[in-house]
């Protein structure tokens, strides 16, 4: 199968650039329909028309700055404050003294405010109330004093725009534990993966070659005994130290990312009939029984349950003897398909199971019910002493792939 690499790109940040961008160009209309609507008090309208057409040409021409925080830039923003800062001292200069008195608008008016929540999503906190305590300064200069409006608006932008800042801190915290826990989460299927695959193959095969070596006796023997040893190297280190394949999680400006590699399904997604897979299973030894029409499942979900029931298969030749018996059961449920592999074997005593996933052999909880685990399904093990045991494949009619945590991330 290709391999293909996943990018699991997390941002709760970039909705607020996308509001930011929009409130700049809300408030630049307000501020000049303020204007509009008492341009003939100011006794230098020149100075006032030729602010607005500054700021109008600034905001529209840096829209892309606020689309992200790789765009917005502290050069940027520094230029941005600047010209908010210029705007409200010159608010003195081209108003009328009265209005200026009675607390009217400065020339950016609530402008500014963007100018403040830029820095706040952009550095946090701190940024923000270094920017909100140079408005608030600008502000005192304007009025001549700490007039009660103007303090009561200073206030409200210096707490606001420090709440923001914090949020998105915190967010950025929160998007990159949830991206670590992404990447762990891959990396533990993955790794489940590739402990399938070794138990399913290479561990066989090592089983295999030591039993027969014990049969066969003299240098046979001694290779049997290798394998055994091996093989127990192998299963510990299985069950808890493959490298795992993600790579780890970035901070990026977009977001927290998290890369993954995986395989790569053939690009056919046609469903695939669920008989022709386990028809080879069949045997003098193995029964088969299946409906009469096709049970289709999509290609990945359908070679797992089949990989499944060779798990089982294979557990019941080394635990209940080559000449155990064994019957698969095949049914197309609306909703499901259940497949059932029992046999005839003495059945597996209370507690062997935890035992044997205490000594890392996993192949029930790997390669059976791990693999009906990422499919969304199920694995039900029902054991009696001296009745044989049966296994109980469950799997959605609609799994495709194993549980991915990107689609959980992309639809924040």
């Amino acid at each position: 199968m290709a391999r293909r690499e996943r990018v699991i790109r997390m941002s709760v940040e970039q909705p607020l650039w996308r509001a930011l961008t929009g409130y700049r160009v809300l408030a630049l209309v307000y501020a000049i329909g303020l204007f509009a609507t008492a341009y003939e008090e100011f006794p230098r309208l020149w100075l006032a028309v030729g602010y607005f057409t500054v700021l109008a040409v600034w905001t529209l021409a840096t829209l892309p700055r606020t689309a992200s925080a790789a765009a917005c830039t502290k050069r940027f923003l520094t230029a941005d404050l600047t010209i908010a800062l210029v705007g409200i001292l010159l608010t003195p200069i081209t108003d009328a003294p009265e209005r200026v008195e009675a607390g009217g608008p400065t020339l950016p008016s609530i402008w500014t405010a963007g100018s403040v929540l830029a820095f706040a999503v952009k550095g946090g906190w701190r940024w923000a109330a270094l920017a909100s305590t140079l408005v608030a300064v600008a502000n005192l200069i304007e009025r001549g004093g700490p007039a009660r409006d103007t303090v009561h608006n200073v206030i409200l932008v210096w707490v606001a725009s420090i709440a923001i800042g914090y949020v998105v801190e915190v967010a950025r915290a929160s998007e990159r534990t949830l991206a670590r826990a992404l990447e762990i989460e891959a990396a533990t299927r993955e790794r489940e993966r590739l402990a399938r695959d070794i138990h399913d193959g290479v561990l066989q095969v090592l089983a295999m070659v030591q039993r027969r070596g014990a049969v066969l006796g003299g240098e046979a023997a001694e290779l049997g005994r290798m394998a055994g040893e091996q093989e127990v190297a192998l299963r510990t280190l299985v069950s808890g130290g493959i490298v795992p394949v993600s790579r780890a999680s970035e901070d990026a400006a977009e977001g927290a990312v998290v890369r993954a590699v995986d395989e790569d399904d053939t690009g056919d997604d046609e469903p695939v009939d669920l008989r022709t897979l386990l028809a080879p299973y069949a045997g003098s030894l193995v029964g088969l029984a299946e409906p009469g029409a096709p049970v289709r499942l999509a290609p990945v979900a359908a070679r797992e349950v089949a990989a499944a029931v060779g798990a089982a298969l294979d557990n019941v030749r080394r635990h209940a003897g080559e000449e155990a018996r064994a019957w698969i059961l095949v049914e197309d449920e609306p909703d499901e398909v259940i497949v059932t592999v029992r046999d005839d074997g003495p059945g597996i005593p209370e507690g062997r199971l935890a035992q044997a996933e205490g000594e890392g052999r996993l192949g029930v909880a790997l390669s059976i019910r791990g693999r009906l685990r990422d499919l969304g399904g199920s694995a039900d093990l029902i054991s009696v002493p001296g009745q044989g045991t049966e296994v109980e494949l469950k799997v959605p009619k609609d799994a495709k792939e194993a549980d991915d945590p990107r689609g959980k991330a992309e639809q924040r």
